[in-house]
């Protein structure tokens, strides 16, 4: 079973200096079709204006990935890190007993970013904090895998994997999902079927009770594709 979420269906909310889109409900935005996938719970596509951003709030007991699509994000939090993200780059924070972070736009443009939260599958563990630089590879990459499963990846609280997909058009790949697991599809750029389902910018798709999973880029495409229990 594959179910379209429409990119006009995500929650729209403007506040000035941010840009939001909710693929599943979120603080003022609330759909009850839109209540997250298995351990997936947030995805916010946020464009922040120059010098604008989160102050410090605090989290625990979440899993929280940020992608950074274009511009730059400063980040400081209360382990003592203060780090730049760049476009390309992958942040991941799993903020089990508590932490307390801030998310800038230190630069004069603005900084889009996907914003991801997942469910961890163990709780109040240490906070941590880690971030890296992927290269750009044809087919699926996978960028986040479960804790001590894949040196290459970032590492996760939860058995769930996610993948970076980039396809130029007529390209096809193609991903296993076992039995009883469930996957969401995120496009951020371009077009491309899944399973003969076409998907567009913003779209996303839940998939269930599926084994193979087929995704041909209609155009330059960029997506993200998440295996999860």
């Amino acid at each position: 079973m594959i179910r379209i979420h429409p990119n006009e269906e995500r929650g729209q909310v403007e506040h000035g200096w941010l840009s939001a889109r909710h693929s599943f409900s979120f603080s003022s935005w609330y759909d009850p079709r839109h209540m997250g996938v298995s351990a997936l719970r947030v995805i916010n596509q946020d464009i922040v204006a120059a010098h604008k951003g989160f102050g410090q709030h605090p989290h625990d007991n979440m899993e929280i990935l940020t992608y950074v699509l274009r511009g730059r994000l400063q980040h400081t939090d209360t382990l003592g890190n203060r780090a730049e993200i760049r476009a390309g780059e992958l942040q991941l924070m799993s903020a089990g007993t508590g932490i307390q972070h801030s998310e800038v736009n230190p630069g004069d443009e603005p900084l889009e970013l996907l914003q991801i939260w997942l469910f961890p599958n163990v709780r109040d563990a240490a906070p941590r904090y880690a971030q890296k630089t992927f290269p750009h590879l044809t087919g699926l990459q996978r960028v986040v895998a479960p804790e001590g499963e894949d040196a290459e990846a970032l590492p996760i609280r939860q058995d769930a994997s996610i993948y970076r997909g980039e396809l130029e058009a007529g390209e096809v790949t193609n991903h296993h999902l076992d039995d009883g697991r469930s996957a969401w599809l995120q496009v951020i750029s371009g077009s491309v079927q899944l399973n003969n389902r076409l998907l567009q910018p913003g779209d996303g798709a839940e998939v269930r009770a599926e084994s193979q999973l087929q995704l041909e880029a209609v155009s330059s495409t960029e997506f993200l594709l998440f295996d999860l229990p």
